[in-house]
């Protein structure tokens, strides 16, 4: 658990391969979008339910809240250690069990915010002003998904006013590639 807290937190993630990573990403998924939005459509519209998906995306979310909570310098709070441990888990087991309205999309929501922090740990005080491309992104999975927890609605009625005119599918897709260029461009040259 320590290594896996040390790689994403101790010294920070380096800043070009997460750029590059990030991009490549980006750029894959909403190409792919843009190609084939015949099949990229069914799996937008059925995410927001999709059980299968949103559980193991659960589990992972609270196995790395676990990870953080077990390996981070509690001070004064090392008392309550294994008792908060324990919480993390029931409620875990507790959001499986009962939480299974949008699960999927509150999963996604909790990955957002969790993974905001390492890319942000990765472009803290880096020199080139195009490292707050990534920093816009985090900031923004990071607030869209403290939405998505709270009102996971909301995804659903984005992903269907996105897929009820294919023109607004073509340009977002279009749109996170052309950002995804731009981070890869940027960590290649700048980073």
């Amino acid at each position: 658990m320590q290594a896996i807290y040390d790689f994403l937190y101790s010294p920070g993630l380096p800043l070009k391969p997460v750029g590059l990573v990030i991009g490549l990403w980006l750029v894959a998924s909403h190409v792919f979008a843009l190609v084939k939005p015949e099949v990229v459509k069914p799996h937008l519209k059925s995410f927001p339910r999709n059980e299968k998906i949103g559980i193991p995306l659960v589990i992972f979310c609270f196995a790395w809240g676990f990870v953080i909570w077990s390996c981070m310098d509690l001070g004064e709070f090392y008392k309550i250690e294994r008792v908060v441990q324990v919480v993390i888990a029931g409620v875990c087991i507790g959001v499986i069990a009962l939480v299974r309205e949008f699960l999927a999309v509150r999963a996604l929501g909790f990955f957002l915010i969790l993974v905001a922090a390492p890319l942000l740990d990765a472009a803290f005080l880096e020199e080139p002003k195009t490292r707050l491309l990534l920093v816009a992104l985090a900031y923004a999975g990071a607030l869209k998904g403290m939405f998505w927890i709270g009102m996971p609605y909301l995804l659903r009625d984005q992903i269907n006013w996105l897929l009820k005119e294919d023109v607004r599918l073509k340009v977002g897709a279009l749109a996170g590639a052309v950002y995804g260029m731009l981070l890869v461009i940027c960590a290649l040259l700048f980073w």
